[in-house]
């Protein structure tokens, strides 16, 4: 039997720093491999998890709940049967849908591929923003996610926190919200969170028309009094675009109705580079980021960059930026996501 753990979560959660950790403190003794979706041309994350020692086999320029499902499942069944490993982690783009993601591994066609965790990374800080703003791709994350671990709340108050559990609960209510800053933490103790037994009494399921929880049900008998089968995901949250003062989005959705995919929602931006940086220019490249008039709303940036004497590992999101060093690649990638995104800006912006 292989187990398969999804990791879910809105760009920058904090997807990728999770599973390291789980590798390096909880999987250890397991033969594993990572399947790992960027949204974009550029592969970032890849080349941070084979430091590990782990196998990748990446999907590029595109979502895996929209234009590489079908490939998705070919590459599920062929690394299941070329590695035969213990435990398959799957890591979506950050704009992917849960939901779509769960449907192409159920679909997989194999008994012994078992979907075993289903876990969703929440930027605490960002949460209510990001529901406000990207509701359908944000709460689908949500409602259809076992467990949600919160990720930089150790800067936050006990009020904020209390505040981002609220929202989430309203979302998903069976799930358990691990909400300890991760140092505090084993990765064992996260694993056993995330393969927890779900309390029958509390066990619910989201219906895909309306989004609402309702009590667990068996195959024909029905869970609410909707036409059912007209789109493919959970409830989309659509409606006109929410500034208040954790707004730092610029993105409109508007209240059409329709389903969306990410491709048509999200764009990207990325490319190789030899160019070498400082990491004062790093800094100032990243700060520069949030001028929305300028670069359009960007809400992911990351990459690995020459400097004069050693390379750079940076991410950013809205009000965040690191630079670290970090281990040499073949050439310097970035890639930046957003909606509305200013190409030329950005090529001028980064060289």
């Amino acid at each position: 039997m292989t187990k398969i753990d999804l990791f879910s979560g809105f760009l920058g959660a904090g997807k990728t720093t999770l599973i390291k950790k789980l590798i390096a403190e909880a999987y250890t003794g397991e033969k594993l491999v990572i399947i790992e979706n960027e949204f974009g041309d550029i592969s970032i994350d890849g080349g941070f998890l084979q430091e590990a020692g782990v196998q990748i086999r990446e999907m590029n320029a595109g979502c895996i709940c929209c234009s590489l499902v079908g490939d998705f499942k070919t590459a599920l069944l062929q690394v299941y049967r070329d590695y035969a490993p213990d435990r398959i982690l799957i890591e979506p783009s950050g704009v992917g849908k849960l939901s779509d993601v769960i449907r192409a591994v159920e679909g997989g066609g194999e008994a012994d591929l078992v979907l075993n965790g289903c876990t969703t990374v929440v930027d605490a800080k960002k949460c209510k923003m990001y529901m406000k703003n990207f509701g359908e791709f944000f709460n689908d994350q949500l409602q259809y996610a076992k467990t949600i671990v919160l990720s930089h709340t150790d800067s936050l108050s006990e009020e904020k926190i209390n505040d981002c559990i609220a929202l989430l609960k309203e979302k998903n209510s069976r799930a358990l919200v691990v909400t300890t800053p991760w140092n505090l933490l084993t990765g064992k103790q996260i694993l056993e969170a995330m393969e927890r037994p779900q309390d029958p009494l509390l066990e619910t399921e989201v219906c895909p028309v309306c989004g609402e929880e309702h009590g667990h049900h068996h195959e024909g008998d029905g869970c609410c009094d909707h036409e059912h089968g007209h789109h493919h995901g959970a409830h989309c949250d659509h409606g006109e675009h929410h500034h208040d003062a954790d707004c730092t989005c610029g993105h409109h959705h508007h209240g059409d109705g329709h389903h969306h995919h990410a491709d048509e929602v999200f764009v990207s931006w990325g490319k190789e580079t030899a160019s070498r940086y400082t990491r004062e220019h790093l800094k100032e490249i990243l700060d520069a980021l949030s001028d929305e008039h300028r670069f359009g709303t960007v809400l992911r940036a990351k990459g690995i960059v020459a400097g004069e004497t050693e390379w750079f590992h940076f991410d950013y999101t809205p009000g965040e930026a690191d630079i670290r060093t970090g281990t040499p690649a073949v050439t310097g990638r970035l890639c930046v996501i957003g909606s509305g995104l200013q190409e030329d800006a950005l090529e001028a912006l980064f060289g």
